[in-house]
């Protein structure tokens, strides 16, 4: 016995094919949808992936404070402020400020190393806690409704 005289006969015609959407090609299928819900973030796996992208911002921001400070020393930006300070903070003994120190390239990243740090750290804490917050609301609300298609 074959497989096709297993079946049981049809006794509906079957259905003829669908005419294709204009500027489609016959063959062609129309995209699948998915619609899912987020319902739940796992708070450990922001946590992590908070952590890593803040340290990156942190590696970006003191790269970027060292880039502008070269820049701004080769154009004699620094030279020219500590000038003017100078003659502005000048008293009547000659003695006057001097601000050369608190622009050196090594208080400046240091700076920007301390906001860096911070900012990883808050970064890190905002995320999971928004991480918890998103989870307690979803499951009073439900949750965020997606839907995906296919190219």
């Amino acid at each position: 016995m074959s497989t096709s005289e297993a079946r049981p006969l049809s006794t509906t015609a079957p259905k003829p094919p669908r005419p294709a959407p204009a500027g489609r090609a016959p063959s062609a299928r129309a995209p699948r949808r998915a619609r899912l819900v987020l319902s739940r973030v796992d708070p450990w796996s922001v946590l992590k992936l908070s952590a890593l992208l803040s340290i990156c911002l942190g590696i970006v921001l003191v790269v970027a404070v060292a880039v502008l400070w070269s820049v701004l020393n080769g154009m004699g930006v620094f030279d020219s402020v500590s000038k003017t300070i100078s003659d502005v903070t000048k008293d009547a003994s000659g003695s006057s400020q001097s601000i050369d120190q608190w622009l050196s390239l090594s208080r400046v990243l240091t700076v920007a190393g301390i906001v860096a740090a911070v900012d990883a750290v808050l970064i890190t804490a905002l995320a999971t806690l928004t991480a918890f917050i998103y989870n307690v609301s979803a499951a009073v609300v439900g949750g965020l409704h997606l839907t995906l298609t296919e190219d």
